[in-house]
Order: structure tokens, then sequence, then C-alpha cells
């Protein structure tokens, strides 16, 4: 039977060599030393590592809306659970720019296609699907279910937009989304932790 043995002098060298590999990394991680770049135009660190926000910009036919204001009431609470932790997976994407555009205007069509629907009182799914696919939208990537005896709610994979909505005696509402993280489709993701 062969045997492999160490010498007490490789042994020794080992942990030498771990911390010296690991002293070079350390001394020169993250370091930046104005005189290695005397005179370049460079930009900083803290500017690089700024993530960008998507341009968002009126659409056509969008209204102009105020923007939002923040009201702080003082502290925040810190939360108490973890529940948007663990659901954060349910929550879509949004969409940005062009993407953003083409949902507002798919959502004004798929309104106006349905409205017609909603006034008869025609609250067939089937009827729902013949109005969507008349749009374009292929009917293997159409779903439409009954919510009710006067109600309807729908769901179009048109990607990369996600289509979604409902109707009933009272309205005909949709909305555009991109998605869910970690998941294929514009269906809801189910599970968690």
């Amino acid at each position: 039977m062969a045997m492999i043995r160490t010498t007490g002098g490789r042994r020794a060298m080992l942990p030498m060599t771990v911390l010296s590999v690991l002293g070079v990394l350390a001394a020169g991680c993250g370091t930046h030393r104005a005189e290695d770049n005397a005179g370049a135009a460079e930009p900083s660190r803290a500017a690089a590592a700024t993530p960008s926000r998507p341009a968002d910009f009126p659409c056509p036919g969008e209204s102009p809306s105020p923007t939002p204001t923040a009201h702080s009431s003082g502290r925040a609470a810190p939360p108490t659970d973890h529940y948007a932790e663990n659901h954060g997976f349910r929550v879509p994407f949004p969409l940005h720019g062009r993407h953003r555009c083409d949902g507002l205007a798919a959502v004004r069509r798929i309104e106006r296609a349905l409205e017609p629907l909603r006034r008869r009182g025609d609250f067939d799914p089937a009827s729902t699907r013949s109005a969507l696919t008349g749009l374009g939208y292929s009917a293997g990537k159409v779903q439409s279910h009954q919510n009710g005896p006067a109600g309807i709610s729908f769901l179009i994979d048109a990607s990369p937009l996600c289509l979604e909505g409902t109707m009933n005696s009272r309205t005909t509402q949709a909305d555009a989304f991109g998605g869910y993280p970690d998941h294929p489709g514009c269906d809801a993701p189910s599970g968690g932790h």
C-alpha cells in the first residue's frame, strides 16, 4: 500500500502562503490613490456604482399627472414581520420607457374592445377571449375566467408585456406590467416561504 507523506516543512509553508496571498489581496482591495491617476479625468467610484433609474417620459395620449409627494410623520416604524420580504416574488415588474408606452396603448385598446361587452352585460369568458384575440393576441396566450354572475378576469401574455384586468357591471379595467421575478410567464407565481 502506497502512503503519501508530507514533510513538516511543507505543512508549515501552507499557512504562510495562504496568509501572504490574503495579505496581498486585502492590501489592494478597494484602495484608490489619487497619485495613481494624477490629472486623469475618471468618474468617481460613487458615480460608477450608482444604478441608474429607467427614464419614464410622457406617452402619447397620456395626461401629465402631478408627482406624488411623500409625507413624513417623523420616525419610520420598523417592520414587525417579513411579509413584504417573503412575498417580493409576487410583486410584478413595472414597465418603463417604450415598454410603458406600449403597455398604456394596449390597455386602452383592451378597455375599448371590452366596453361593448360590459354595456351589453355579456360576461361570458368565451366572448371576452374572442374580443381579446380579435385584437391580435394569440388564443393560446389569452386566459379569461368567470368571476361571479357579472364579472370576468383576464390575463394576456404578450411578452414582453403582461396584460391583466377585470370587467364587471360597473367598469372595465386593465393593467400592464413586465412579469414577475424568477418566474416565467405572466401568471402570478405561487409558493414562497
